[in-house]
């Protein structure tokens, strides 16, 4: 498994460094006045209403620029988000990026780091926090939300080159364990100035 998760960090670092030019520069105040529509379910500074959506304050621009793209072009598909997506352009894409990127997050791990999911660390890190630029925080995430994730991954729903090997390699019982491990992050989310 350690292999795997080296292997696995080095392909990352790889696309992490390929994908950081892709969109525009974006501006945190025009993000900021887009965000309204993602306050719903995501909130105004990130720190998600509903259990079945994530955190998206303090991801990581190119993060959130990819996964919004996916949406919208239909690589990645969620009732809500598909359509959502479908009508953000690039620029609008960059703006919300850079107003959600730029909140600061604080992760607080309330058990032993000894138990953090290995195979999960290389990439989201013992506290939740991203490592690389391309990987999401998983840091206060809910457990339902971690669980259907993986085992998205896991049955092909959702792909990635990454998290879909990761994932086939993990038992109902690792997935829970993993999803409670980082639910139990303690998070705060502290919106950029505006």
């Amino acid at each position: 498994m350690k292999r795997t998760v080296i292997l696995s960090l080095g392909v990352v670092l790889l696309a992490g460094a390929a994908v950081a030019t892709e969109f525009p520069p974006g501006d945190p105040q025009a993000g900021r006045k887009q965000a309204g529509t993602c306050r719903t379910c995501h909130g105004i500074d990130g720190y998600a209403k509903i259990p079945i959506a994530p955190h998206i304050g303090g991801e990581p621009a190119p993060y959130i620029e990819h996964q919004l793209q996916a949406f919208r072009e239909g690589t990645r598909v969620h009732e809500m988000m598909s359509v959502v997506a479908k009508s953000l352009d690039d620029e609008t894409i960059a703006d919300l990026a850079a107003w959600y990127s730029g909140h600061q997050v604080t992760a607080t791990p309330t058990r032993d780091e000894s138990e953090a999911p290995e195979a999960c660390v290389s990439c989201h890190g013992v506290d939740g926090i991203a490592v690389m630029e391309d990987a999401p925080n998983l840091a206060g995430e809910t457990s339902i939300y971690i669980d259907t994730q993986l085992k998205a991954f896991r049955t092909g729903k959702r792909t990635h080159e990454i998290m879909s090997e990761i994932a086939a390699g993990m038992s109902d019982a690792d997935i829970r364990a993993a999803a409670d491990w980082y639910a139990s992050v303690k998070i705060q989310i502290v919106p950029q100035a505006q």
